[in-house]
């Protein structure tokens, strides 16, 4: 049986086994194509997988503290983690900051099993260079995570390169002092004719858009944000001339959230003949579901999931080796 984050039994009926969508958690609409999904540890965990299976992506945004409780009472929280965030947890000396990392992994496991049609426990998250996460064996689902402030938000794509980026909506941008650092010729004559405030409005977007490029690149700060560029009204891609530099394989779009971030995503579509299906047993890797097939443990292991109401040992507040 498959429990939420607070170690209850999930509802029989529920479609979502990973991180728990119980029948009350939420009668939000769904969102349309491209808007953020607000998550909370109990879901709603169905529109991702709809969002994912309709459009190719999804992107979910939460707080920090909204999964503090989950990080806080979690059964066998070591286990979730992993042996690497769990060593890399157990480094973080500042109580504030273990607990956000704690809560932004929470959010990929859970996001991500929810996607998968499988439990977290099941799934491992590893780094490539840079610091970029990804799935081991399930290659064909890219991650970007982000956060600021109290904001976490995280974008998943099936169908190529995705990134995200935040920044609080009211971030003072001062475009005369950011020009020659993140501006093409273009981008600054558009950004002259513009009254002063929406100047700062619009170079703040156009900053969370480029953020959110090259993490989709895996680029992160190495491309210059002077040799790219976006136009103000169209969304589109530019050349520094101010010339298209894509069609429609790329997509870009921002949206507040929270009534208080700016949240930017960048979409990559690849091409790619995949399936509708985004299960774990049609997306895993052949080889690997072989190898986690005979390492997870067998249901009556001392070391499955506790009973209900058993809580994770409390994290301490002092650094320990690896």
């Amino acid at each position: 049986m498959h429990r939420t984050a607070t170690g209850e039994p999930l509802p029989a009926d529920t479609d979502r086994p990973a991180a728990g969508e119980p029948l009350q958690a939420t009668d939000r609409l769904r969102p349309a194509r491209g808007e953020p999904i607000h998550v909370l540890p109990a879901g709603p965990w169905r529109p991702v997988r709809d969002h994912l299976s309709a459009h190719g992506h999804a992107v979910v945004h939460t707080t920090w503290g909204e999964w503090l409780p989950a990080a806080l009472t979690r059964p066998h929280l070591c286990r979730l983690l992993g042996r690497r965030d769990w060593a890399r947890c157990r480094r973080i000396t500042d109580p504030a900051v273990r607990y956000r990392f704690v809560a932004s992994r929470l959010l990929m496991k859970y996001t991500a099993a929810a996607a998968l049609a499988t439990a977290p426990e099941g799934l491992d998250v590893s780094y490539r260079l840079g610091g970029r996460p990804y799935l081991r064996g399930f290659d064909q689902l890219d991650l970007s995570l982000t956060h600021t402030g109290d904001l976490m938000a995280l974008g998943l794509s099936r169908d190529g390169r995705i990134g995200v980026d935040a920044e609080p909506a009211d971030r003072k941008m001062r475009p005369d002092l950011l020009q020659a650092q993140m501006c093409t010729p273009t981008e600054a004559a558009e950004l002259a004719r513009l009254a002063e405030d929406e100047q700062s409005e619009q170079t703040l977007r156009l900053w969370t858009l480029k953020e959110a490029y090259t993490k989709a690149l895996g680029q992160g700060m190495r491309l210059r944000f002077t040799e790219f560029g976006f136009g103000l009204h169209t969304g589109r891609l530019l050349a520094p001339d101010g010339t298209p530099a894509a069609r429609t394989e790329w997509t870009f779009s921002t949206h507040r959230v929270l009534d208080r971030y700016l949240l930017s995503t960048a979409r990559h579509d690849a091409g790619l003949d995949t399936a509708p299906d985004t299960s774990a047993r049609t997306m895993l890797d052949p080889g690997f579901a072989a190898v986690m097939t005979h390492s997870l443990p067998p249901p009556h292991d001392p070391r499955a999931p506790a009973a209900p109401g058993e809580r994770a040992p409390a994290l301490e507040t002092r650094s320990h080796p690896a």
